[in-house]
């Protein structure tokens, strides 16, 4: 996994993921909060920065020029991204691409407010 321009972050063997020795079938990247709905409300962990994805850069949290590394071994840009949020008033999502930063979404929001009780 690299990150910025070269940065390394991590390395997974493949001996760790033996049902993805070919290839893999989906890629995902997101965000996910725990909701054991204590005292019947919904719970007030933020996802992201806690800013929905409408508020977009410098609130909203984002993942951009997504890339995918293909069979050549070889970056490739993400297209065609399906986005999913399950209670839009409590956390949402929202993707698009421009040329500076390809493939990109906005996501998250504060959890528990009024319009997500």
């Amino acid at each position: 996994m690299g990150f910025g321009d070269n940065m390394l972050v991590g390395y997974w063997p493949a001996e760790l993921f033996t049902h993805l020795a070919d290839h893999a079938t989906m890629v995902e990247w997101g965000g996910e909060v725990v909701n054991s709905r204590a005292n019947g409300e919904h719970t007030s962990t933020q996802m992201g920065s806690g800013h929905f994805a409408d508020d977009g850069f410098g609130k909203a949290s984002y993942f951009r020029n997504l890339e995918i590394v293909d069979s050549d071994n070889s970056l490739s840009s993400a297209q065609d991204i399906s986005i999913l949020a399950e209670n839009t008033n409590c956390y949402n999502i929202k993707s698009s691409y421009n040329n500076e930063w390809g493939t990109h979404f906005y996501y998250g929001g504060p959890g528990k407010n009024p319009q997500c009780p």
